[in-house]
């Protein structure tokens, strides 16, 4: 067993794996970037390397600093994570070839699975289900109509080197297809240096679901059940579950069992994942071979009990695998979120920044510890007043969930999403909150164009209708009364002058247009029972008992009976003076006053916002690449005026309406802000 390995990697995936080399004893180097000095993953680690500049171009994708960096530290082996060099068949080779052990597969099997029209031939040669299809390059777009047309349609036009979402068209007719040959054709060329290109037969409501598979030095080969990665937007995986509510064991089986097949074929020695898109009566076809570990591994490792890094460990040491198919198990339910750093309310815009606030909810599930199951688990890489940079991807952390059924896991994941905070950045946790209430995704019921077809004109705070609104109002009324006893009970008030506590309150739901709600409220305290509270709003009564302190963000209770988590804090841009309430998604700002200070309020004119509409606005934080304007230019509506990038993203920003620029207040390769000016026009 080796005694010391490198993490080629950064981030969540990083800590993932050192949590795993310190069970077994194994001492881990980190490498990092100047981005990431501070970050977690190089604080976890025995020792640390820089490796460069803060792009992943000049630090994490140089095989040569990782190398260096493993005969310096005298690493023996080195854990490529998932991303940058893990599924670089020239960086396995290379670091086989010095001597390294690369914990992973053998470059040959990652090359026969890396591109995609060789292991669809693959494939088939080993018995596996593949969508019919042209696995040929193809040389034409008129070609490509011929096709199109002997498959059927509708077909998928996809990039042979693609991934990520890049070089991937469908065609219901000629004319997409003509056309979606020509822009796959473009952006393969343009993202991978490669233009081909092959059509396949599209398979209508498809699932995707990948079947886990750890194979040995000694030709041992088994499959850990399935995950269910349905719930994506734009291919991006959000919500992952397994097993999957949607197959029998039949399939189940017959899924398993093509993948450990194909895996033979190519001598497969690791962990790896099969991917198969599979149609509404359970007909499954390979998509492609992930030869890596991949992002949503957790699920897999709750419901089997594996640690499946350690025994990607031992299997590179040349180790036997030490469990059989039959020992293989399938426990409970588990389903794993992915927190990105974006705002779901700006068209999911990426969000960078300090994390002012980093409160994951409590764990009781470990990383590599196999025993303690049946709980919630974080996945992170990040900290309390931690930096997300705008270099890398967005993901902020995982979150996962064990659950002895699907029902069970649900409830769970609501709750655990209720009582994560992250304040300073945005994150994706809103749009979390509304797929898990979703009726369609509770009951099972959903495919790959899930998100696309509920959140096709994106996603707005409408979408997370809350199964009881009052219970937001009755919750700020109740911590209000909080602080008004507390300030009540403070000595030294002058006679006569004292707080007065009170029972009549009107809580203000604040609107961003001035139609605020006025809901006038009940309080009474129990007596005897400290922190209690019964809330009476105009259609409900609520008896909420917490024993959260006033200045705790996420406030945990029960009301009438049934616990909760919710997040509550002081100040809002709305008003200062407001108590922001967040749970199940929902997010209020209200003003809790006497009924007094709500009639006045009542009489008090709405401020409208600043017109901004002469400004071109940075929607999201940024580094500002270009801009293709200047003072006194004539633009029309439409032209290209700004390129902000992040994380991985470029965002180009286009004149709304005809104008001279007047000003520009921006200049290039400056860091913005959300809503930073960049052009003012005259």
């Amino acid at each position: 067993m080796f005694t010391k390995i490198l993490i080629a990697n950064r981030g969540e995936i990083a800590c993932r794996v050192i949590a795993s080399a310190r069970k077994m004893g194994i001492k881990t180097v980190a490498v990092y970037s100047d981005a990431d000095k501070e970050a977690r993953h190089v604080q976890l680690a025995d020792e640390a390397v820089h490796i460069g500049a803060a792009p992943s171009r000049e630090s994490y994708l140089l095989a040569d600093k990782i190398i260096a960096a493993c005969k310096a530290t005298g690493a023996q082996a080195v854990h490529p994570g998932y991303g940058f060099l893990s599924e670089n068949e020239a960086f396995a080779k290379r670091v086989e070839e010095e001597g390294i052990v690369f914990i992973g597969p053998k470059h040959y099997s990652i090359a026969a699975m890396g591109d995609k029209i060789a292991s669809k031939k693959l494939a088939g040669q080993a018995g596996v289900n593949c969508i019919p299809g042209h696995n040929a390059a193809i040389g034409t777009a008129e070609q490509a109509v011929g096709i199109a047309q002997g498959i059927g349609y509708p077909v998928m036009i996809k990039a042979s080197a693609g991934g990520g979402g890049k070089g991937l068209r469908v065609a219901f007719n000629d004319k997409e297809a003509f056309e979606g040959f020509t822009s796959c054709s473009n952006e393969a060329r343009n993202s991978f240096g490669d233009d081909r290109v092959f059509i396949e037969k599209f398979v209508e409501e498809p699932r995707h679901i990948e079947i886990q598979v750890l194979g040995d030095a000694h030709g041992n080969v088994i499959y850990l059940n399935e995950r269910e990665c349905s719930i994506q937007r734009r291919h991006q995986k959000v919500i992952e579950e397994a097993p999957s509510p949607f197959i029998t064991e039949a399939t189940r089986k017959a899924m398993g069992e093509q993948a450990v097949l194909l895996a033979k074929a190519v001598s497969y020695q690791s962990a790896g994942t099969v991917e198969f898109v599979v149609g509404k009566d359970q007909s499954f076809y390979f998509l492609e071979m992930n030869t890596r570990l991949q992002v949503e591994h957790p699920v897999t490792e709750c419901i089997t009990g594996l640690d499946l890094v350690e025994l990607m460990i031992r299997v590179a040491a040349g180790e036997p695998l030490p469990v059989a198919q039959k020992d293989v198990q399938r426990n409970g339910w588990a389903i794993e979120c992915r927190i990105n750093a974006e705002d779901p309310f700006r068209n999911f815009l990426p969000s960078t920044g300090r994390l002012v606030r980093f409160q994951p909810p409590a764990q009781t599930m470990q990383q590599g510890d196999t025993q303690a199951l049946y709980g919630v688990r974080v996945d992170t890489g990040v900290q309390d007043g931690g930096e997300i940079p705008m270099y890398y991807d967005s993901m902020i952390a995982k979150l996962i969930v064990h659950g002895k059924d699907r029902k069970e896991a649900i409830g769970k994941m609501r709750e655990a999403l209720n009582g994560f905070v992250i304040r300073g950045i945005s994150s994706n946790i809103p749009f979390q909150a509304a797929l898990l209430a979703h009726p369609k995704f509770v009951a099972g019921d959903f495919n790959t164009g899930f998100i696309a077809e509920n959140y096709g004109k994106g996603f707005a705070a409408e979408d997370v209708p809350h199964a009881d609104p009052d219970f937001l109002i009755a919750l700020a009324a109740f911590v209000r009364r909080k602080s008004r006893e507390r300030a009540a009970g403070l000595s030294g008030q002058l006679p006569g002058y004292g707080v007065q506590v009170g029972k009549d309150y009107c809580v203000i739901v604040l609107q961003a247009d001035g139609k605020h709600r006025y809901s006038p409220v009940h309080v009474d305290e129990f007596i005897g029972e400290s922190g209690s509270a019964l809330v009476k709003t105009g259609v409900g009564s609520y008896k909420i008992c917490s024993t959260s302190r006033l200045n705790d963000v996420r406030i945990t209770g029960t009301v009438n009976g049934l616990a909760f988590t919710a997040q509550i804090e002081r100040g809002s841009a709305k008003n200062p003076l407001a108590l922001r309430v967040q749970h199940n998604g929902t997010q209020i700002d209200a003003l809790v006053v006497s009924p007094r200070m709500a009639e006045l309020h009542r009489l008090m004119p709405h401020k409208m916002p600043p017109d901004m509409s002469r400004y071109v606005l940075s929607p999201m934080p940024g580094l500002l690449v270009d801009v293709a304007v200047q003072p006194g230019q004539k633009v029309q509506a439409g032209e290209r005026v700004a390129v902000i990038e992040a994380m991985k993203m470029e965002n180009v920003l286009f004149a709304a309406a005809d104008g001279v620029v007047g000003k520009v207040l921006a200049s290039k390769g400056e860091s913005l802000t959300v809503d930073q000016a960049i052009v003012e026009f005259v």
